[in-house]
């Protein structure tokens, strides 16, 4: 198959993907079209969250990672992701085939979270090595339901949503196979780890949309880059506080363990997306842990928040 030329995606092309977009959102004025360089949107009275970030360090299913990584974010602050958009860059010589995977990634992952795909940009650029997905993610919230970062208070429980480096664990298993096989690790192993993308899986818009419905949360914070012990560092400078953490309460996975062990890696700095910290009064918390079992989250209390210069 003949590879795709510099610059933008043929419209043709571009014509067929955008055909399998389904959008019934009556507040999706515009959506995507040939031609057409913007969405119009009508959010109503809700406030609006707006999110960006790009995918740069996965070669595979970076669609599918766009989508959940701002999908995060958003959710986070108490908001509901309705509204995507994605700047897709292919390097030089990318099939046909790849552009319309990539494509379909997106659209799959909008659908698992019934977010609108409204837009972005397709490009066939030179000086990339793979696929690089830049997302903008747009929700709504009432204003009262705003949650930041700076909002967690000395006295406030923490609680760990599923694991840590679930996003991690997921990104090695599937960029660093021949590693891991020279560890020994066996295909079926090397398979159940790929499939943490999967499940326990990187979203925690279900995590935090369903705590901020049932419990007084002060606050949420999605672990990235750096993993859960930056995530903590992070609350801590936001918020002006200290935190303690009972390390042996931390979970961490079977696969997540192996890994970072046969690799001499930490798995508090390995990316984390997939677990969400939230802190909340200690009051709240078996209301939180309670709702979050009923919509088949695991989670835990793993320490409190103290004042600044005691944690």
């Amino acid at each position: 198959m003949s590879s795709l030329p510099v610059g933008k995606l043929p419209n043709e092309m571009l014509r067929g993907f955008l055909a399998k977009l389904d959008i019934r959102d009556e507040a999706v004025v515009l959506g995507p079209h040939v031609g057409e360089d913007a969405a119009v949107l009508r959010p109503g009275r809700a406030l609006l969250v707006a999110n960006a970030d790009p995918i740069t360090f996965a070669s595979d299913l970076v669609g599918w990672y766009a989508v959940h990584v701002n999908a995060n974010d958003v959710a986070t602050m108490g908001a509901v992701p309705r509204w995507f958009l994605a700047s897709v860059l292919l390097p030089e010589g990318s099939a046909p085939a790849q552009a319309e995977a990539i494509f379909d990634q997106l659209v799959s992952a909008c659908a698992s979270l019934d977010i609108s795909l409204v837009g972005g940009h397709t490009e066939i650029a030179r000086g990339i090595a793979h696929p690089v997905v830049a997302g903008f993610m747009l929700g709504e919230m009432a204003e009262e339901s705003m949650i930041t970062t700076s909002g967690a208070r000395p006295g406030d429980e923490i609680v760990l949503t599923k694991a840590i480096a679930i996003e991690g664990t997921a990104l090695l298993a599937r960029e660093a196979e021949p590693a891991l096989v020279a560890l020994g690790l066996g295909p079926d192993f090397i398979r159940g780890a790929r499939d943490c993308l999967f499940s326990p899986g990187i979203s925690v818009v279900k995590d935090a949309l369903t705590a901020c419905s049932r419990a007084e949360v002060n606050c949420m914070h999605d672990p990235t880059e750096g993993g859960l012990s930056t995530a903590l560092r992070e609350i801590a400078e936001a918020a002006g506080v200290g935190i303690l953490v009972e390390e042996e309460r931390v979970p961490v996975l079977p696969e997540c363990r192996d890994i970072c062990r046969g690799l001499g890696l930490d798995p508090w700095g390995l990316l984390s997306s997939g677990s969400l910290v939230i802190t909340l009064p200690p009051s709240q918390v078996p209301g939180l842990l309670g709702a979050l079992a009923e919509a088949g989250i695991e989670a835990r209390g793993i320490g409190r928040v103290v004042e600044r210069g005691r944690g």
